[in-house]
C-alpha cells in the first residue's frame, strides 16, 4: 500500500513538472485601460542546452512598451507602426516596440530566470479574452522552442505542446 501511494505521488509531481516546464508570466490577470509589468519566467533551456536569446512579440493594443535590461544581456526593441493610433493619456500614439529581443546571454537549461517589461494595455483590448504573447526561445546548438501556439477555440493551453503565454484581460480597474 505505502509503495502505491508512493508511486502515486512520483506520478503527480512529474505530471505538475511537465505543466510547468513551459514559459509563463507571472500575473496571468490585467486589467484593460491601465500599466501591466509582465514577468516572464523562463524555467529552463533547450534539450540540455543553454538559452543564449529571449524574443518577445508585443500583441497589438499593447503599447508604451519599456524592458528592463538584464545584466550579461544585449537588449534590442524593434520598433514598427501600430495598426492604429491609441490615446495614451492624451497623446496619441501611432507607433512603438513590437518586439523586445534579449540576446547573448547564458541561461543553463538547469537554471531560472525572469525576463520583465512595463506596458499599457489599451481600452481597445476584448475584456474577457485571452491575449497571447509569442516568444521564441533560442539556445545553443541552433536549438530553438518556439512558444507561439495560441488555443483555438474549444481548446485549452494544455492542449498544446508549445502555448504562448497569455493574461486575461479584465476590466478596468476601479480607483487609482
Amino acid at each position: 500500500m505505502l509503495q502505491r501511494l508512493i508511486t502515486a505521488g512520483a506520478v503527480c509531481v512529474l505530471a505538475t513538472g511537465t505543466a510547468f516546464a513551459h514559459i509563463t508570466l507571472e500575473n496571468g490577470e490585467a486589467s484593460v485601460g491601465s500599466a501591466y509589468k509582465a514577468v516572464l519566467r523562463v524555467p529552463h533551456g533547450c534539450e540540455g542546452t543553454p538559452t543564449n536569446t529571449v524574443r518577445v512579440q508585443v500583441p497589438e493594443g499593447v503599447i508604451a512598451v519599456k524592458p528592463q535590461p538584464k545584466a550579461g544581456w544585449k537588449l534590442e526593441k524593434i520598433r514598427a507602426a501600430y495598426s492604429k493610433s491609441y490615446d495614451y493619456y492624451g497623446a496619441p500614439a501611432s507607433e512603438g516596440v513590437k518586439e523586445i529581443v534579449w540576446s547573448g546571454g547564458n541561461l543553463g537549461d538547469d537554471e531560472y530566470d525572469e525576463f520583465i517589461f512595463r506596458s499599457y494595455l489599451t481600452p481597445v483590448l476584448e475584456v474577457g479574452k485571452t491575449m497571447y504573447f509569442p516568444i521564441v526561445q533560442e539556445c545553443a546548438e541552433g536549438k530553438v522552442q518556439r512558444w507561439i501556439e495560441i488555443p483555438a477555440v474549444g481548446q485549452s493551453d494544455d492542449d498544446l505542446e508549445l502555448p504562448a503565454p497569455g493574461i486575461k484581460l479584465l476590466g478596468k480597474a476601479i480607483g487609482h
